[in-house]
């Protein structure tokens, strides 16, 4: 096994009990969140995935944004209660803006970067963006953008011969549908 294959088992060893945090809407998955994003940085790079690596360092940044909006809103909501928002109008509408023009943006730059799926990588990207947003609002069609973003990113990494990878995102996404049906069910609107 070589660093590439011990980077990308640790992500996906510590990407597994953050997906279970999550659907619990657990505090200490922002904790771990910033282990498993690390890991995936690097493995993106050694993969020139500079769109990918890029999220993941994003993702370190949104780990401290979600732990204090989660810890706000929980103590709205009430203790073990999943706290949920409503996705708005206004919301909905920028956020397609800026997966459009993010992900045409994005692919350029990527395509200079010498990303060899940089469409593809581009788009992952910034619906994972959108999605970690909504994430740190508690909006309940995050999990749906995480459907999409993790089975193209699932491509991606398959495509690359990213096994461990692969096996990470195929568990999001299954954990993206079941988290969605999860929160549904146990979420309370604050």
């Amino acid at each position: 096994m070589d660093w590439k294959e011990i980077i990308q088992l640790a992500a996906l060893l510590t990407g597994i009990p953050y997906i279970v945090l999550e659907i619990l809407q657990k505090r200490a998955m922002w904790v771990i969140g910033f282990i498993t994003a690390g890991a995936c940085a690097v493995a993106f790079a050694a993969d020139m995935n500079w769109g990918q690596m890029g999220l993941n360092i994003y993702y370190v940044v949104m780990s401290a944004v979600g732990l204090y909006t989660w810890k706000k809103d929980a103590e709205k909501a009430g203790k073990g209660v999943i706290h949920l928002r409503k996705l708005d109008r206004h919301t909905a509408i920028w956020s397609a803006v800026g997966f459009v023009f993010g992900s045409l943006a994005l692919a350029f730059v990527l395509r200079l970067l010498g990303d060899g799926v940089s469409t593809l990588d581009a788009a992952a990207t910034v619906l994972s963006i959108i999605g970690t947003i909504w994430l740190a609002r508690s909006i309940t069609e995050q999990w749906v953008l995480w459907i999409v973003a993790d089975v193209m990113t699932t491509i991606l990494c398959m495509s690359q011969g990213n096994i461990w990878m692969g096996i990470l995102y195929i568990a999001y996404v299954l954990s993206a549908v079941y988290g969605y049906f999860h929160w549904i069910k146990h979420g309370k609107t604050v």
